[in-house]
Formats: C-alpha cells, sequence, structure tokens
C-alpha cells in the first residue's frame, strides 16, 4: 500500500472517515454514501494550492541543492545563492540578471601535495588555498578553480 500524503483529501461529515477526493463517486462518501457539502470550496483550495506551488521552480532549486551539497558546499551559502537568484528574478525579471556564483569547497584529499595555480594572480601554490567552484546558473557546466592564500 502506497501513502498518499500529498494528495487532496477530507473528512467525510456521515462517517468521520478520511476520504481522498479522486475515490468519491458522484460527490459521495464511497463508505457511507454521504454527500459532501463543502466540496467545491476544498477543490478550488487544492487547485489554488497547485497555482502557487511552481512544481518546475521547486525541482530546479532541490538539485541545484543537491548537487552543490554533494560536491560539498556549505547548505547555508547554497540557500543564500538560491534566495539571491530568486529575489533578482522579482526585481529585475530574466533579461539583465547577473547569474554568477561562486562557493568555497573543502580541500580534497590530495589538495594539499598536488600544486595548484591561483584563478587571480597565475602563481603556483601548494596547498594552504582556497578550492572554489564558479560558473554561471544561465549556462551548462561550471569550473573549480584554486585561490593562493595572499588572493583570497
Amino acid at each position: 500500500m502506497t501513502y498518499r500524503t500529498h494528495a487532496a483529501h477530507t473528512t467525510c461529515p456521515g462517517c468521520q472517515e478520511e476520504v481522498y477526493l479522486d475515490e468519491l463517486v458522484k460527490g459521495r462518501c464511497p463508505l457511507c454514501g454521504c454527500t459532501l457539502e463543502d466540496l467545491d470550496e476544498l477543490e478550488n483550495d487544492v487547485e489554488e494550492l497547485v497555482d502557487r506551488a511552481d512544481f518546475s521552480w521547486l525541482i530546479f532549486n532541490y538539485f541545484l541543492f543537491k548537487t552543490f551539497t554533494d560536491m560539498g558546499a556549505s547548505p547555508l551559502k547554497v540557500m543564500q545563492l538560491v534566495s539571491l537568484y530568486e529575489e533578482a528574478i522579482a526585481r529585475e525579471g530574466q533579461s539583465s540578471m547577473d547569474t554568477r556564483f561562486e562557493l568555497d569547497l573543502p580541500p580534497g584529499r590530495f589538495d594539499s601535495v598536488i600544486p595548484h595555480r591561483c584563478d587571480k594572480c597565475g602563481r603556483i601554490f601548494l596547498g594552504g588555498g582556497r578550492k572554489i567552484i564558479a560558473g554561471d546558473l544561465s549556462l551548462p557546466g561550471y569550473r573549480i578553480v584554486h585561490r593562493c592564500r595572499s588572493c583570497r
């Protein structure tokens, strides 16, 4: 049996049992046959809830959050990035929006042993710098760059 936590449901006024709206038989409870009086109001509330929740935006936020946190980025920083992006869309629209991002990543196992070139100054350094994921949300892909201690 599957759980239906997000399906629209109500309590039948006759038998006081939980009834799902897609199980109704001609607007009546399938258990006792009682007519549900507030069915129209309940359906309007459900439709209003579905209209307000932009499902594609929720999926985008989920996968963006999951991708960055799986790489090791701070969940707080990822949520701040998502909220800044949402605010920019609300303020400016999508035409002139800056969608670039930079998030700190934890250094990997071999990052202190392998030499890296600083993204800003071009110096080669060994350990002690920052590992950053940088990219643009409007473009596919990202890059992982390193910065030395002096360019932090």
